[in-house]
């Protein structure tokens, strides 16, 4: 080893490269996911490059930073769902302060449209509500409708009755005692009513009563009858026999026509029949049941040269 002289060194110094000096270096951040309104913010970052061993200028510390905080935003940014977006308290101080005119951050729209949906939920479950509500509403309104229509078409279909005759077959008149004892003259007729009872309703049966058959004179009732209840079909008719007698019936001098010395009657002696007729109809079930009423009242003359001879009714009673 000998000592290199000026020379040496001037003359090998040529053949070195020549260094330029390094320029600044200069990073670009890209602007935060996290911003709403799309602003964009630029960081630079100045370093100074210190050089290796080697020449090369090694990795700063703000890059290794920079990297590590991409890689965390990534790792945050692909965690989340499509179209999400998650607030956290440090929203603010990235974004920076609030411009005039900037939209309102998306915490605000998250809340607006869970309320939204909300709503719409409730309208969604309000109907069918209101559906139910409507079809048994709708059911009450049409089975009421179609009962009045049964009930308005099943009034005029009226029964009808018609009184044929009445046959007288005995008429006693005789002087006795009621039941307290007192003395008094006394009837016993026995007598037959024939009439038909038509029911005429197309559609409906209906069930038959009626008062008793009463055959008065002078308002004094001397014989009655039963007719027994029955059930009449549509479109049909029956013809009934009544049996209406009276045994003893005291006249208490209400009866001067009615008496004879000899205890049969020698005058005619003019007498009423009347009688009331109870129809109902059961259309639908006990919801729709027309009620008919029919009063029969027959002038009839008691005749003693035409006994058990019928007596036509044809032209002598009224109905209502």
């Amino acid at each position: 080893m000998h000592a290199k002289t000026d020379s040496e060194v001037t003359s090998l110094a040529p053949s070195s490269p020549t260094r330029s000096p390094r320029r600044p270096v200069y990073y670009v951040q890209s602007p935060s996911r996290d911003s709403h309104d799309g602003e964009k913010t630029t960081t630079s970052f100045h370093s100074t490059p210190v050089l290796s061993p080697m020449g090369s200028p090694p990795h700063s510390h703000s890059s290794v930073g920079r990297h590590s905080r991409e890689s965390s935003s990534s790792r945050f940014s692909g965690s989340l769902k499509p179209g999400s977006h998650k607030i956290t308290p440090n929203d603010g101080s990235r974004g920076g302060p609030h411009r005039k005119g900037q939209k309102p951050w998306k915490e605000c729209a998250v809340i607006e449209e869970e309320g939204l949906l909300e709503d719409e939920t409730a309208e969604r479950s309000l109907p069918r509500r209101c559906y139910y509500l409507a079809f048994v509403l709708g059911f009450i309104l049409l089975f009421s409708l179609f009962s009045l229509i049964l009930w308005g078409a099943s009034r005029p279909q009226k029964p009808t009755i018609t009184m044929k005759s009445i046959t007288f077959e005995q008429i006693v008149i005789q002087s006795g005692t009621d039941a307290t004892g007192v003395a008094t003259d006394m009837v016993s007729l026995n007598s037959t009513v024939k009439l038909v009872f038509r029911n005429t309703a197309t559609f409906f049966g209906v069930h038959v009563t009626s008062t008793p058959v009463d055959l008065s004179y002078s308002q004094l009732s001397v014989a009655s009858g039963t007719i027994k209840k029955f059930y009449q079909s549509r479109k049909s008719q029956r013809t009934m026999t009544v049996v209406v007698m009276g045994n003893k019936i005291p006249l208490y001098g209400s009866g001067e026509g009615l008496s004879s010395s000899t205890g049969t009657l020698t005058v005619p002696v003019p007498l009423k029949l009347s009688f009331m007729v109870r129809s109902r109809a059961y259309v639908l079930g006990k919801l729709v049941k027309p009620k008919f009423h029919k009063t029969i009242e027959c002038s009839v003359v008691l005749d003693p040269k035409k006994l058990n001879v019928p007596i036509s009714l044809k032209n002598s009673c009224t109905y209502s």
